[in-house]
């Protein structure tokens, strides 16, 4: 799985706003108060939430007290979402998005059925965790049954 700081870092982020909106309902979260918390370059999430408001995780509000909110509740949003929305592919195999095969001649290797399996395994594990999920800590031996 091809997973980088983007997505790691829109989940990071993500979670911040989805945990400062449950505190405080009423006002949007600045994304420079999000870029201190997390340790993120402002101008880096800045970048991200733009993808994410375009795909309709999040919503912006102007002027004073403006910021971002979630379009919609945590629960319903799943870290797989996120992940895509920033346009990280969940793949483990080392293949090309347009190529048959990672081999040279275009053939695959012995082992692509393995990873890409791993990577539909991941995806799948991803968009059964919500964000409320993230932001409450019921994710790994602590999660709830399904």
């Amino acid at each position: 799985m091809r997973l980088s700081t983007k997505g790691r870092y829109a989940v990071m982020a993500m979670a911040d706003l989805a945990r400062r909106q449950a505190e405080s309902a009423e006002r949007a979260v600045a994304l420079s108060d999000i870029a201190a918390r997390q340790e993120i370059s402002l101008s880096y999430l800045e970048q991200l939430f733009a993808r994410l408001r375009r795909q309709g995780l999040v919503k912006s509000h102007r002027g004073p007290g403006g910021g971002y909110r979630l379009a919609r509740a945590a629960a319903a949003t799943s870290i797989a979402e996120i992940v895509l929305a920033v346009d990280e592919p969940l793949r483990a195999t080392r293949c090309g998005e347009r190529s048959s095969g990672c081999m040279r001649k275009g053939e695959r290797c012995l082992t692509h059925d393995l990873w890409e399996e791993t990577g539909r395994q991941i995806e799948a594990w991803l968009a059964s965790v919500s964000l409320e999920d993230v932001v409450t800590g019921r994710v790994g031996s602590g999660r709830r049954a399904a």
